[in-house]
């Protein structure tokens, strides 16, 4: 890949040019990615963006943080029988309180393992 630069003062600045690409909204996870990468991993974040990778790599996690969320919850509830739509309608705190608390631990897994992880 060969780079053109441009003299500011006494910097040279890269040309760099993002391909035109139809971009979909981020979900809390990859915008979470974002946060994390541009405060801890600068250098990542600025590879990523130099590359046009950035945006592929937070859409990436972003689907994947979902679906292994959604993922563990289901686990979770089928591993608790007394989660049913019988609790649904008879204990609705019950049922709120369970499931939140399953959303809640499925969320911190993925927190850890994808969106502060150093894995790419």
């Amino acid at each position: 890949m060969e780079i053109t630069y441009t003299k500011c003062g006494d910097y040279l600045l890269p040309n760099l040019i993002l391909k035109s690409r139809k971009q979909e909204n981020l979900n809390k996870y990859g915008l979470m990615r974002l946060d994390y990468l541009k405060k801890n991993k600068s250098t990542l974040y600025q590879q990523l963006l130099m590359q046009d990778k950035l945006y592929d790599h937070l859409f990436s996690v972003s689907v994947e943080a979902e679906n292994k969320v959604n993922y563990l919850i289901d686990k979770m509830v089928k591993l608790d029988g007394s989660i049913n739509e019988n609790l649904k309608v008879t204990n609705q705190m019950l049922w709120v309180q369970k499931m939140n608390n399953y959303k809640n631990t499925a969320e911190e897994i993925v927190l850890k393992e994808l969106i502060y992880g150093d894995t790419i």
